[in-house]
């Protein structure tokens, strides 16, 4: 007990530098020795009594020796956890004393320099994951994403990108997170094409109208690309994302089709229709016309489209059975010859023609395009 007596009169006069040292030295004996009970009540009512000293470079010498220590006292942590953020950062980013409900609170209260120190911690769960989604900064944000011990649901990424897609270098994070679900780079890719129609320069070179239709555009051919890429597990939650977002249209759909996506086509029918993914699934691969039209009249799929997409079933059963060879190419040309202009609906035909003719002039440029590097490179 004298010891302690001593140490407490002796840094009323000792410098900073000797009380730090003191400090990190009284810490380690607390959390390595085995010290007597009344020695040990001593020592932590020191510690308590510097964690007052003026300087914080003595309570970061407690900060520093006490954050990886679960012998560490509670109560002299969670002032350290409070202090200023030099103070604190050690504690914060490294101390297992500290619970997902300790750093909840802080995530929700503390500045954006203690939320970016709680996104580093070498373990978020997926709770504490969800809080910094859910209030933290831009740069939190960016650092939970780029933590590869950090925990993130789906649900984390939507909030963070509803908060915060806007900004660039949270947009690069995201796009380079190999766990973003499907749904949510559907989400960035519309966030990037947002931020290009309404940058002033693209605005003031073609207009806000034609903007606005090429960032749709290049909306709709990055989520062809998304759907190329991904796995069908998640067809599903992307499909409910683009209905809710009203993009799972009738020409969207076409287009689907038309590049040879199938099973995203049928996931996009058993949302639409209420039916059983694998009722669909039959249904579309039996060959029967027929069925086929009822499925997407049920749908909602405007009439125009339906030989079209008929025709493109038929196409691709035959591809996949082997007994044609055929592309998307050949298929939106198929599709294109079903199509005629003399029923009532000739603005919708007019339409789904137009968009048929982009389609199947955008894959002889690429196969054009695919045919001249492979001939460079022979």
């Amino acid at each position: 007990m004298s010891a302690i007596q001593d140490f407490l009169q002796w840094s009323e006069t000792a410098s900073v530098r000797e009380r730090a040292a003191a400090a990190s030295g009284l810490a380690r004996a607390y959390i390595q020795e085995e010290l007597a009970f009344d020695d040990r009540l001593a020592a932590e009512a020191a510690l308590a009594l510097l964690l007052d000293d003026p300087s914080p470079k003595v309570r970061l010498a407690l900060s520093e020796t006490l954050s990886l220590s679960d012998r560490a006292p509670m109560q002299v942590v969670a002032a350290l956890a409070d202090d200023q953020p030099q103070v604190a950062a050690p504690v914060i980013v490294r101390s297992p004393l500290l619970s997902d409900s300790d750093l909840v609170d802080r995530v929700a209260t503390g500045a954006p320099e203690i939320q970016l120190l709680i996104a580093s911690r070498p373990r978020v769960s997926a709770g504490l994951s969800a809080s910094i989604a859910e209030v933290a900064c831009a740069e939190a944000c960016m650092a939970l994403i780029r933590n590869d011990g950090a925990k993130i649901a789906p649900i984390s990424f939507r909030r963070i990108i509803e908060r915060h897609g806007d900004e660039a270098r949270v947009r690069g994070a995201l796009t380079g997170d190999p766990h973003l679900p499907a749904d949510c780079r559907h989400a960035l890719a519309a966030s990037v094409a947002t931020a290009l129609s309404q940058a002033p320069l693209v605005r003031a070179a073609m207009g806000s109208t034609r903007a606005e239709k090429i960032a749709r555009e290049t909306c709709t051919r990055a989520s062809i690309t998304l759907i190329r890429k991904m796995e069908k597990g998640e067809y599903p939650a992307l499909v409910e994302h683009l209905r809710l977002r009203g993009e799972l249209t009738s020409g969207f759909l076409v287009r689907v089709l038309a590049y040879g996506h199938v099973d995203f086509f049928a996931a996009a029918l058993a949302a639409l229709t209420g039916q059983s993914s694998e009722r669909v699934h039959t249904l579309i691969s039996g060959g029967r016309r027929a069925t086929p039209a009822v499925l997407l009249t049920k749908a909602g799929l405007a009439g125009c489209t339906h030989k079209p997409i008929l025709m493109a079933l038929e196409t691709w059963r035959k591809v996949n059975a082997g007994r044609e060879i055929a592309g998307p190419q050949e298929v939106s040309w198929r599709m294109l010859q079903t199509i005629d202009n003399d029923g009532a609906d000739t603005s919708g035909e007019a339409r789904l023609a137009n968009l048929l003719k982009r389609i199947h002039l955008e894959m002889r440029r690429e196969n054009a395009r695919a045919h001249a590097l492979a001939l460079a490179a022979a």
